[in-house]
C-alpha cells in the first residue's frame, strides 16, 4: 500500500498571503455579500419565534447562507439582526479567515493550525475613535427592552439577547482577559441573566472576585467580528488570550477601547456593548434555551444577573445571533468543527503523540462537542489505545466529547462514510472499545439522569484501527494503482464526465 505524504505545512490550497481584508462586521457582512453567501430579508418578521423558524427552514442544508434581517416587528431603533453568519458554511468560515474557499476540509484544518499559532496582542484605541461609541447611554437612559431581541422557540425562558455574542471577564489573580460565548436572556431594561457551564473560565472568573468579596466586572458585546465569536467557542488555556489569537488570524491587532464605567476594555468596533456587573446573591430565574444539542438545555432556575451600567452601539445597529438546533441549523457548525479539530492535533503534538496524522470533530454530532476521529499510522503496540486515552482527556477535546474513533492512516477522518467502513471492517467491539467515567461535561446534556449528575459524564474509546498483532496479515483493502488513478483523472474530460475529479491519496503498490 502506498499513501501520498502529508505536509505538515499549509497546503497550498489552503495558503493565505495575508489576512482578512475586512476591520469589522459591516465589512465583512459586504464581503460575504459579494460571494454570494448572504440573503437579506426586507419583509418584516416577528423577533418572537418567527425569526427563529425562518432560520431553521432556511438553513436545513449546510449550504444555506447568512440571513440579515432588516424589518424587525415592533422596532423603533433601525437594529438588524445578522444570524446563522457562519453556520454550516466551510466557504464563509474560509473567508472569515483568510483561506481558500475551495480548500479541503482536511487542507482548512492544516492552514487553521498554522493561523492559530500566529498571535498578535490588542491595542488600545481612543474613545472617540471607537465607532461603537457612537451612541453611548447610561443610567437611566438605559433600555434594553427598546431593542429587537429574539425568542427563539416556543419553549424558551424569555427573550434571549445573547447567543452569537462575546464576554469578557477577568481574572483577578493575573488580570488575563478572558474572551467566552454565554447565553444571555433579558431579564429588564437593565438586566441580563448570564449562565456559565461549569469549568468555564467565565464562572470561574466570577467565583474568583466573589470569594474576594468583590463583583465581578462583565463586558458583552452582541454585533460581533466573526473571528472573535469563533474564538470565544473554543477552549484555551487559563494563560492563553483569545484576543492574541484573534489578532493573528485577522493580521492585525484586536483594537480596545476604554469603558465608561468598568475596568475592562471593549471591543472598539463592535456594534452594540454593554458594561455591567455581576453582584453575589443577585440572581434572577433564567432559561431554558433550545441548545446546540437539539434540545431545549438547562431547567429554569436561579442564575447570576448583569446589572448593565453603561450601552455602546453604532447607530442602526447589528446584533449577531446564533440560533442553537440541530445540525445543520446551528451556528457552531462548520468552523467549530474545523478549529476544534485544529486545537486538538496541537494539543497531541505538544503531549508528543507520534504518528497521527488528521482529526475531526464531526459537526452532525452535537455541532461538533460529540464526536472526534483521529487518524493515525501505527509505530508500536498499544499506540492506538495511547491515541484514544490521550484525544480523550486533551485539553481541546476533553470537554463533553461522547465518542473518540481512531482509525489507520489510510482512512480520511473529515470523511463518515470512510470512518463507517473502518468502524465495520477493523473493530472488533468485544475487544476494541473501552469506557472512561467521571469526565468532564455539560449541564446540557440531556442524556444524563438525573440532572445534577450532569457535570460527570463519560466517554467511548474505539480502536477502529487494524489490529497492531496482526497487521501482516489483515486482508489488503481494494486500492487503485497510482499510475492507473492519474491517468484516468487526466481523461476525465475527455471521458464527458463532471468535473472536478475526484482524488485519492492511498494506492496500490506499484509492480515492481
Amino acid at each position: 500500500m502506498e499513501v501520498e505524504p502529508r505536509s505538515r505545512s499549509k497546503p497550498a490550497s489552503a495558503q493565505r498571503e495575508s489576512g482578512p481584508s475586512w476591520h469589522d462586521l459591516r465589512g465583512w457582512v459586504a464581503q460575504i455579500e459579494q460571494h454570494g453567501e448572504l440573503a437579506r430579508i426586507a419583509a418584516e418578521v416577528d423577533p418572537h419565534e418567527e425569526l427563529g423558524a425562518v432560520t431553521l427552514l432556511a438553513s436545513r442544508q449546510d449550504k444555506s447562507p447568512a440571513l440579515m434581517f432588516e424589518s424587525l416587528r415592533g422596532d423603533a431603533t433601525g437594529s438588524r439582526i445578522l444570524i446563522n453568519m457562519l453556520g454550516a458554511s466551510r466557504e464563509r468560515y474560509a473567508l472569515a479567515v483568510g483561506l481558500d474557499p475551495s480548500a479541503t476540509t482536511s487542507e482548512m484544518i492544516q492552514a487553521t493550525r498554522s493561523i492559530l499559532n500566529e498571535p498578535v496582542p490588542p491595542v488600545m484605541v481612543a474613545k472617540d475613535q471607537a465607532p461603537v461609541n457612537e451612541v453611548v447611554l447610561t443610567g437611566k437612559d438605559i433600555d434594553l427592552t427598546r431593542f429587537p431581541v429574539p425568542t427563539f422557540w416556543p419553549g424558551d425562558g424569555g427573550p434571549f439577547i445573547g447567543t452569537g455574542d462575546i464576554t469578557f471577564t477577568a481574572s483577578p489573580d493575573t488580570g488575563r482577559i478572558n474572551v467566552g460565548c454565554y447565553r444571555q436572556m433579558l431579564q429588564g431594561p437593565n438586566r441580563i441573566g448570564l449562565y456559565c457551564s461549569p469549568g468555564k473560565h467565565g464562572l470561574l472568573d466570577r467565583e474568583a472576585w466573589w470569594a474576594r468579596g468583590k463583583p465581578c466586572e462583565v463586558v458583552a458585546a452582541y454585533g460581533i467580528d466573526p473571528v472573535l465569536f469563533m474564538l470565544a467557542a473554543q477552549s484555551f488555556a487559563a494563560e492563553e488570550s483569545e484576543l492574541d489569537v484573534a489578532g493573528g488570524i485577522m493580521g492585525r491587532p484586536v483594537e480596545l477601547t476604554k469603558a465608561e464605567c468598568v475596568s475592562l476594555p471593549i471591543p472598539a468596533n463592535a456594534e452594540f456593548v454593554i458594561e455591567g456587573v455581576l453582584r453575589q446573591g443577585d440572581v434572577m430565574p433564567e432559561g431554558p434555551l433550545g441548545e446546540f444539542t437539539g434540545y431545549y438545555g438547562r431547567e429554569r432556575s436561579p442564575q447570576p444577573v448583569m446589572e448593565v451600567l453603561a450601552v455602546h452601539h453604532r447607530k442602526s445597529p447589528i446584533f449577531t445571533h446564533a440560533l442553537m438546533a440541530r445540525y445543520p441549523s446551528c451556528e457552531i457548525g462548520a468552523y467549530y468543527a474545523i478549529m476544534r479539530s485544529a486545537r486538538i492535533l496541537d494539543d497531541l503534538e505538544r503531549i508528543g503523540v507520534p504518528g497521527v496524522v488528521g482529526a475531526y470533530s464531526h459537526p452532525a454530532a452535537a455541532s461538533g462537542w460529540g464526536m472526534v476521529v483521529v487518524s493515525m499510522q501505527q509505530k508500536y503496540a498499544g499506540h492506538a489505545a495511547q491515541v484514544l486515552a490521550l484525544t480523550a482527556q486533551c485539553p481541546a477535546a476533553a470537554y463533553y466529547t461522547k465518542w473518540i474513533i481512531v482509525v489507520d492512516e489510510d482512512v480520511d477522518p473529515t470523511d463518515f462514510n470512510d470512518v463507517m467502513w473502518a468502524l465495520s471492517t477493523r473493530c472488533h467491539p468485544s475487544e476494541d472499545i473501552d469506557i472512561l467515567r467521571n469526565t468532564w461535561s455539560t449541564g446540557l446534556d440531556p442524556s444524563r439522569f438525573p440532572a445534577e449528575l450532569r457535570p460527570y459524564g463519560s466517554k467511548v474509546l474505539i480502536n477502529a484501527c487494524k489490529p497492531h498483532q496482526h497487521l501482516k496479515d489483515f486482508p489488503q483493502s481494494t486500492l487503485l494503482r497510482k499510475s492507473v488513478h492519474d491517468r484516468v483523472r487526466e481523461r476525465w474530460a475527455e471521458l464527458g464526465l463532471a468535473e472536478p475529479a475526484p482524488k485519492m491519496t492511498v494506492f496500490h503498490p506499484e509492480k515492481p
